[in-house]
């Protein structure tokens, strides 16, 4: 059967409804046509092959609307979900005995004329009122419309039983038919949205007692104090998102497993019916507590979830009905098990839903190489650290991933020990009564292998990836017996855990539920053997695990060689995979020996503030290896063949694997790996722990690096006096955290914006839209204004700062207008007369060394480089006396020099030098090329060292250089003077235009016009300080604005101290003879 063009004519043309329904009717093949019976508006086309069939289907309702005509489609929809037609059509659904309510709608409009237009519409009735999911609308002319019509033809349908009462897969006709993997996530991402903006409105609706409180009551209680109902922000995790998330995945999950059974059982023509009544019964037993959750979903009423909630999950429904599951598993690699489907899809789906969210929270599948490589590594290390040749099979070998997520890692040790026991069944089973592999799970597996979850949804996923991996190998759950997976926080006080659980009683099912699963972890934690601590801990710099407890764990690595790390700002030993490698080496500790295995941020590795971290870790284990897999793009690390170096996630931050053995001989292994994502994972795949080539590392005092090292040049350098011991006083620079009101090229400009600032008559909402305010964590903008309105001496606080290198701003220095003015250490750059240097504590970019420049403003933190890693730290030369203390008003400046520095420098020269002489002495020495390549790899880990010289020719002379640097760095030498460069305008008004400038032919072009800086030498143009190529950075922080011929003098002073710079930093190599210097 066919569609005729002059059918369609007639259903979409005639004034006459009952022709319109025939011509209908006929056009798609069905075999009956009526009024409603119970009088409503709408006529009923029954499917079936006869007029016997048809009377035991449901209808398809046919209605006339003139509000159709000439609408556009939000017109349209708008019309449809108002409450008139809330009242008539979706009235008109619910009213409807089983055998007269209708599948679908379709709407038709009443055209006046030939010459009108109208908005065909589709109703796809649920649960719940009409929603803009369920609405869709077509002109006639479109192909979509022409397509679901010829699907709803006859000979399309599979005929409903009359047990059921529906057409089976009516979706299938409202929906696109979904058959690939990315669209499916994309809809069911949509309906998950649906589900997390429906929860807040039911909540609101529904009483204090009502089904949301309490689970939302249950969770903030047993899991997340903190949780909020919603959150305004997609990287923020809420009571709505996990439910939204956990609701719609795991429905995804039972449409899958469903659809396998089918297939299996040998009911493919005849599939299980799949909705909210039998879903749930679609997934395995592996918890109560998820299995509640899940039938909740199944057995509440509108009137328990909210007619909202009930109708954005039916929208789910009819997605996974619609889907064509046999085109979606082959969308994915069909060697995948159905279990690696489950977690793959998941990161399809959280990409979809809230990529933020994604990114903020870690949630990226670990790689299959990097967990077979770690999982048969520690498998290795059990049989020959152990004895134990059964290795992770071994019934006495206890298992936690302390942060499994969806289960990665758990999953592969399970395909592990099940390989083994189809290899060796003998050997596992000795001593079971029950020797099949269902026997030896019950007894001898899931006693022993757990996971830590703290967030729902991974959590969910987790149970129903292993428990499908069980059901496909023959094992069936008995009714009390469950996964060892718990939804508990790892980095939970153990203790207050268990007062907590002392005080649960009478407490509503659901929360019971929670705090029984809280508990059980909480036991494993405390009370289990565990010998193996495995998996992909998150990384959050910004940790929300602050309990007394971790913390108080944590607190060890902040001592090293029994003295306090002395660090000003710790902060990185508070992210959290930190505090989960402190909870594995506390939990390896409690338990006497084992192994800890975790791939994590390498940052440790080499960091100085890690230094007691790695000290205590060698001090807890007797062997650790170290396997860097490197890929840290702000790093911008290369291959050995300078070929680019990935990660083997897509992630900027480089990883590392350790692997820490509590047995045995003391030793400290290294290896690294460079390349490609794909080369990586290939060497991963085909290596083994054994065929690693690793060296020995001999980590010393006091940095206790994990990192290959010269050790000759190590005890070179660690002979000489860090800077920070040479100038004992100094800080980061200014951070603002909001430049773009504090900072500016012309003076008026800023001083209109704190006038305005100030200016109480502005109101708050005018200011913070014009000026792009916000709030921070320690400065709020309304208290800041008063404060400042109430200030008469406001005006005195505008100077100039440095911005980043030869770029001095007018500035604004206030704390009312600053979050952090440094005022302890730039109160000693106020005066011009003052030095300091700017230095960054360690290099995160590849090449030499370069974070030095010298300062006599007030200097902005990212000056010398944006990196957070290389944030510059000021180091004035003189310290001032301060004013506002009486007892300093008769003292005079001082170096700012220790004294056993000076004392060293005394005994090496015979004499104690000017401070001057010694500070132009230290910054000659750090631009020497010989010693930035050859102490490299330390200057990227700490602040630079000071090497002195016994030669007193040798080191006036690197203080004349020095000096000649600091002139040139402050645009004081008469150098300067001798421009190299001529300014060549060429129609351009000298405007920095966007996307430039650009380097042609010892040519700076700044303008599409062609104005240009001519004569400006290619290594000039090249040349780095800090972070920043100069010559580049300055004019393109200037993109838009016009030159003046101030500016224009300026940059062409700017290419001759970097010229002057190059040639001095060859003559600083040429005076030093040797090194080490003597």
């Amino acid at each position: 059967m066919t569609f005729t063009s002059g059918q369609l004519q007639i259903v979409r043309n005639s004034q006459d409804e009952k022709i319109r329904v025939e011509a209908l009717r006929q056009l798609l093949g069905y075999p009956v046509k009526e009024l409603d019976r119970e009088g409503s508006r709408f006529w009923y086309l029954r499917p079936g092959n006869d007029e016997e069939e048809a009377a035991e289907t449901c209808p398809i309702a046919v209605g006339f609307y003139e509000e159709l005509v000439d609408v556009t489609d939000s017109e349209a929809r708008k019309f449809l979900t108002a409450q008139q037609q809330q009242w008539e059509i979706y009235g008109h659904y619910i009213n409807r005995f089983a055998e007269q309510q209708p599948v679908m709608y379709l709407l038709l409009p009443i055209l006046p004329s030939k010459k009108a237009s109208g908005r065909v519409s589709l109703i796809l009735p649920g649960e719940g009122k009409l929603r803009q999911g369920q609405i869709q609308t077509f002109n006639w002319d479109d192909n979509q419309l022409l397509s679901r019509l010829k699907r709803l033809r006859q000979d399309e349908l599979s005929i409903a039983s009359k047990a059921m009462m529906s057409i089976p897969l009516v979706e299938w006709v409202f929906y696109e038919p979904i058959n690939t993997a990315q669209e499916l996530a994309k809809q069911l991402a949509a309906a998950a949205r649906s589900i997390e903006e429906a929860i807040p409105k039911v909540y609101d609706q529904e009483p204090e007692q009502g089904y949301l409180h309490q689970l939302l009551k249950s969770f903030q209680k047993e899991l997340l104090p903190s949780l909020k109902l919603s959150s305004d922000s997609e990287k923020d995790y809420s009571f709505a998102d996990i439910y939204a998330q956990t609701i719609a995945y795991a429905l995804f999950t039972a449409r899958v497993f469903g659809y396998v059974r089918d297939r299996r059982e040998g009911r493919v023509n005849k599939p299980t019916h799949f909705n909210r009544d039998t879903a749930w019964q679609q997934l395995p037993e592996t918890n109560p507590f998820l299995r509640q959750l899940f039938q909740d979903v199944s057995e509440r009423q509108a009137g328990e979830l909210g007619e909202e909630l009930i109708a954005a999950i039916s929208d789910i429904f009819a997605i996974l009905r619609a889907t064509k599951m046999d085109a979606i598993l082959s969308d994915f690699d069909m060697k995948m098990n159905r279990e690696d489907i489950v977690i793959r899809f998941y990161e399809d789906f959280l990409a979809a839903y809230k990529p933020q969210m994604r990114e903020r929270r870690g949630v990226y599948y670990t790689p299959e190489p990097v967990v077979s490589y770690m999982v048969r590594s520690v498998d290795i290390l059990v049989k020959e650290k152990f004895n134990k040749p059964l290795g992770l099979a071994d019934p006495t070998v206890t298992i936690l991933d302390p942060a499994c997520g969806t289960g990665t890692f758990l999953l592969y040790i399970f395909q592990l020990i099940y390989q083994r026991f189809q290899e060796s069944p003998a050997a596992l089973t000795e001593g079971l009564v029950d020797k099949s592999w269902s026997g030896y799970v019950k007894e001898r597996l899931l006693p022993r292998i757990f996971g830590f979850e703290l967030l729902m949804s991974p959590y969910a996923i987790c149970h129903l990836k292993l428990g499908l991996f069980l059901e496909e190998t023959g094992y069936q759950f008995d009714n009390n017996q469950r996964l060892g997976i718990y939804l508990i926080n790892t980095l939970e006080d153990i203790k207050l855990r268990e007062e907590t659980q002392q005080l649960s009683l009478n407490i509503p099912q659901m929360e019971q539920l929670i705090a029984e699963e809280a508990k059980a972890g909480a036991r494993i934690k405390k009370q289990e053997p565990i010998m193996v601590v495995i998996g992909n801990p998150p990384y959050s710099g910004h940790s929300e695990n602050n309990n007394p407890w971790i913390k108080g764990l944590v607190n060890s690595y902040y001592f090293v060689d029994g003295k306090p790390l002395g660090e000003r700002n710790p902060k990185y030993l508070q992210d959290d995979y930190v505090k989960f490698i402190r909870f594995g080496q506390w939990r390896i500790d409690e338990s006497g020996q084992g192994i800890l295995a975790f791939i994590t941020n390498h940052g440790f590795l080499d960091n100085p503030t890690f230094r007691g971290m790695r000290q205590h870790l060698m001090n807890s284990f007797h062997g650790i290896y170290i396997y860097d897999l490197h890929g840290n793009s702000k790093k911008k690390e290369t291959d050995i063949d300078g070929g680019k170096d990935e990660n083997v996630f897509d992630i900027q931050q480089g990883v590392s694997i350790t692997l820490a053995v509590k047995s045995g001989d003391k030793y400290i292994n290294y290896s690294d790996l460079y390349g490609s994502k794909t080369y990586k994972y290939d060497v991963l795949n085909e290596s083994t722990f054994n065929s690693t080539k690793f060296i020995k590392l001999k980590p010393q005092s006091e940095f206790y690096l994990l990192i290959k090292q010269d050790s000759n040049l190590s005890t070179e350098y660690e002979d000489y006096p860090k800077i920070n011991q040479v100038i004992p006083f100094y800080s980061t620079g200014i951070k603002t955290h909001r430049d773009h009101f504090v900072f500016d090229f012309d003076y008026k400009n800023l001083y209109h914006r704190i006038r305005d600032f100030r200016d109480l008559i502005i109101g708050h909402e005018d200011l913070v839209k014009k000026y792009s305010l916000t709030d921070t964590k320690d400065w709020k903008i309304t208290a800041k204004r008063e404060s400042l309105a109430s200030n008469l001496d406001w005006q005195n606080y505008f100077t100039k700062c440095v911005y980043r290198p030869f770029d001095l701003r007018e500035y604004y220095h206030h704390e009312d207008a600053v979050d952090r003015p440094r005022n302890n250490i730039m109160s000693h750059l106020i005066r011009s007369s003052n030095v300091a240097l700017v230095l960054a504590r360690q290099q995160s970019q590849q090449g030499n060394w370069r974070l030095v420049m010298v300062t006599n403003f007030l200097t902005e933190c990212c000056s010398i480089s944006n990196k957070t890693k290389e944030t510059g730290y000021i180091f004035p030369l003189y310290l001032y006396p301060d004013t506002n203390q009486p007892q300093e008003l008769q003292q005079k400046k001082r170096p700012n020099f220790s004294e056993e520095f000076l004392k060293k420098i005394e005994i090496s020269l015979g004499y104690l030098p000017t401070p001057e002489t010694i500070f132009y002495y230290i910054y000659a020495i750090f631009h020497s090329p010989t010693y930035r390549t050859r102490y490299a790899e330390f200057l990227k880990i700490d602040f630079p060292r000071v090497p002195l010289t016994r030669n007193n020719n040798l080191f006036c002379q690197l203080a004349e250089c020095g000096e000649q640097l600091v002139a040139l760095h402050l645009m004081k030498s008469p150098k300067l003077n001798n421009l190299i460069t001529q300014f060549t305008p060429n129609g351009g008004n000298s405007i920095v235009d966007a996307g430039h400038p650009k380097y042609t032919q010892n040519a700076v072009v700044i303008n599409k016009k062609g104005d240009k800086f001519v004569g400006v030498p290619e290594e000039v143009w090249n040349f780095y300080i800090g972070g920043y190529q100069v010559g580049q950075k300055w004019l393109k922080d200037r993109k838009g604005r016009t030159l003046s011929d101030d500016d224009i003098q300026h940059y062409q002073k700017i290419v001759v101290a970097l010229q002057q710079t190059i040639a001095t930093m060859t003559s600083i190599d040429t005076v030093i003879p040797e090194w080490p210097i003597y």
